[in-house]
C-alpha cells in the first residue's frame, strides 16, 4: 500500500472519531452536570521522543524504534472537568456543587443490580415516601457514622440545605449529603450521560465543594466552540479525502501509461 494513502486513511479515521466526540458533546449541551470530552492525537516526533527516553531498556543496547507506521496515531480521550455555570431554579430539591466533589448515588441497572455511582447532576426530587432520588429514580445517598445510606425525609415539611450538605427540616438536622471527591480523576470512568464510577487505583478524598440549594450546574459544553471545531474537523476530513482522490487519479494515469508502453 502506498504510504500516502495510509496516512490519509488514518487521518480520516481520526477526524471521524473527533466528529463523533463533538456530536456527543453537542447532544448533551443541555444535560445537567455534563462534562465535555475530547480526543488527543500523537505526532510522530512525540512518540519517537518517548521511545528514545524510555529507560526500560538498558543504555548499553541500541534503541529499537519499532515498525515504521506512518499516519495519525490516536492518543487518548479526556474529560474537561471545568465547572459549568449555575442556573437558578429556586426549586428546593435542586442542588449544585461549587468546587470539587460528586453526589453519591445508589445506581440500579436494567438487570436490577445496584452499584455506587457519582454525578454532578443535582436535579433531585422526593418520592411519596420521602426518599431523595434522581430523575431516573436512583437513590441519593447520605453520610452517616456507619457509611452511606439512602436519604429519607418528611415530604410534608420544608427542606433547607446548607453549604456543608446538611439537610434541615423544622430547624433539625434530618440528613447529610454524601459528597465524594477523588485524588485523581483519571481513575474515573464515564457511564451514561453524567455518571462516573471509580476503577482500580481510585482514591477517595474529602470533598471541598460547597452545596448550593435552588441551583443546577449546567453543562460545560460551549455550543459555539463545538460548532467551530466541527467545521475545522470537516475541512480536515475533506483534505484527507482529496489526497486519496489525487492518489487514485495518479494510479489510474500510471496504469494507463503502463498499458500503452506494454
Amino acid at each position: 500500500m502506498l504510504k500516502g494513502l495510509y496516512v490519509a486513511y488514518t487521518g480520516m479515521l481520526q477526524e471521524q472519531k473527533r466528529m463523533d466526540n463533538l456530536a456527543n458533546n453537542l447532544a448533551n449541551a443541555d444535560t445537567t452536570g455534563f462534562k465535555k470530552e475530547g480526543l488527543s492525537s500523537q505526532s510522530f516526533d512525540t512518540v519517537l521522543v518517548d521511545k528514545i527516553k524510555d529507560g526500560s531498556e538498558g543504555y548499553q543496547y541500541a534503541r529499537r524504534i519499532g515498525h515504521a507506521n506512518p499516519g495519525v496515531k490516536i492518543g487518548e480521550s479526556y474529560v474537561d472537568w471545568s465547572e459549568g455555570s449555575f442556573q437558578v431554579t429556586d426549586v428546593p430539591m435542586d442542588m449544585a456543587i461549587g468546587g470539587k466533589g460528586f453526589f453519591t448515588i445508589e445506581f440500579t441497572n436494567k438487570n436490577g443490580e445496584t452499584s455506587t455511582m457519582y454525578t454532578r447532576d443535582g436535579n433531585f426530587q422526593l418520592t411519596t415516601d420521602g426518599y431523595l432520588v434522581t430523575t431516573d429514580g436512583d437513590y441519593v445517598l447520605g453520610r452517616t457514622g456507619n457509611g452511606n445510606k439512602r436519604i429519607q425525609l418528611d415530604p410534608t415539611k420544608d427542606v433547607t440545605v446548607n453549604e456543608q450538605g446538611y439537610i434541615y427540616q423544622e430547624g433539625k438536622t434530618a440528613a447529610q449529603l454524601a459528597i465524594t471527591d477523588f485524588q485523581d480523576y483519571n481513575y474515573l470512568e464515564h457511564y451514561g450521560e453524567n455518571f462516573y464510577y471509580p476503577v482500580d487505583g481510585a482514591t477517595e478524598i474529602d470533598a471541598t465543594g460547597s452545596i448550593f440549594q435552588g441551583y443546577l450546574e449546567t453543562s460545560n459544553v460551549s455550543v459555539v466552540r463545538e460548532m467551530v471545531e466541527m467545521i475545522s474537523v470537516s475541512r480536515q476530513y475533506e483534505a484527507n479525502q482529496k489526497v486519496i482522490q489525487t492518489y487514485d487519479t495518479s494510479l489510474q494515469t500510471a496504469t494507463q501509461l503502463g498499458r500503452l508502453n506494454g
